[in-house]
């Protein structure tokens, strides 16, 4: 397989999957504020912008975090390259470049979903119906990835797509732990209250892990919940699963066994699974959430930055940045 055809199958699901989590943070944070209204809490969208890892710059072009300021930010900002109508249009280009691999239901998706969310801005449907606008969102993103399970062959473009979805959910998985602890609650007074239980619970839909941490384990702690989201093998959103699932697609690949390491991205895979293998929850509170999820994404990092040196030929930036597709980030 060419690299280039590699390197697109690969980062048009990455920045779908980045799509479509942005529409998740939105839209669970706008459910939790209609659950704390009780409260005097703190300013919920600024841990939005906190999530992306990218609130300078915000703050350029913004001197509030105001409900409008943030969802037009991360929606519809086409100077910002991890907007949703970015992402969408990156996705679609990448697609664009290899339509003899996709099938063309897939085509006509990723186009059709791109056309709609780009036109949405004229009819201020994200501020007028923003719960109705971000479900559509999420709809259309389960969509494609129906139509690439159901309508393509599971061949090496398969699995390379498959490895870009699976990172960059992995990715966004540990910035919304990262950022639960780090950013939504105001006081340490709140920790075990029925607040920090609703945030705990907006966590869980953020990752639509709600109704299957509750078939588990029932009652909501910040223990079980962290212990979901990273360790529970099963589950399609936790990082354990796709940290597995990226190292299967990995030797699909490659051809090899899953026991051998023979290039630096399996290496590199192999190493972080290994690493979440041998943790437990009770490690990780103990070391710290935070520095945790620092180590795991920096370790991730070193995996997509391997991933672009075996497979797509490109060499590694020596500032340490994470790698852009060919259509830049």
């Amino acid at each position: 397989m060419l690299s280039r055809v590699a390197n697109s199958m690969y980062w048009m699901c990455r920045y779908l999957e980045r799509a479509e989590n942005v529409a998740r943070f939105l839209s669970v944070n706008l459910h939790l504020l209609l659950d704390i209204k009780c409260y005097n809490q703190m300013q919920q969208w600024e841990p939005m912008i906190q999530v992306t890892g990218d609130h300078e710059e915000f703050e350029k072009k913004h001197s509030d975090y105001s409900r409008e300021n943030v969802i037009r930010f991360l929606t519809f900002d086409k100077d910002y390259a991890n907007s949703i109508v970015s992402c969408l249009w990156f996705a679609r280009e990448n697609a664009r470049s290899i339509r003899e691999i996709i099938s063309s239901e897939m085509w006509e998706q990723i186009n059709r979903f791109y056309l709609d969310i780009n036109d949405a801005e004229k009819f201020s449907l994200p501020f007028d119906h923003p719960h109705k606008f971000f479900d559509t969102i999420k709809i259309k993103g389960h969509l494609f990835s129906g139509l690439l399970y159901s309508t393509m062959t599971h061949n090496e473009a398969w699995h390379f797509s498959r490895m870009g979805l699976l990172v960059e959910r992995a990715d966004k998985i540990s910035r919304i732990l990262d950022v639960k602890y780090y950013f939504l609650l105001p006081q340490i007074d709140y920790v075990g209250t029925p607040f920090d239980s609703i945030q705990w619970a907006a966590t869980l839909k953020s990752a639509s892990a709600l109704e299957m941490y509750r078939k588990r384990f029932h009652r909501i702690s910040s223990k079980n919940v962290s212990n979901f989201l990273i360790f529970e093998d099963r589950f399609p959103r936790s990082i354990r699963y796709c940290v597995r699932n990226v190292k299967e697609s990995m030797h699909r690949i490659t051809g090899s066994s899953v026991n051998s390491n023979l290039s630096p991205a399996e290496k590199n895979i192999g190493r972080l699974k290994a690493d979440l293998d041998y943790t437990d929850i009770s490690e990780v509170i103990n070391m710290g959430m935070h520095e945790f999820i620092d180590d795991f994404q920096k370790k991730l990092n070193k995996v997509d930055d391997a991933i672009n040196c075996s497979f797509f030929k490109i060499k590694a930036p020596k500032n340490g940045m994470q790698f852009q597709s060919q259509s830049g980030e």
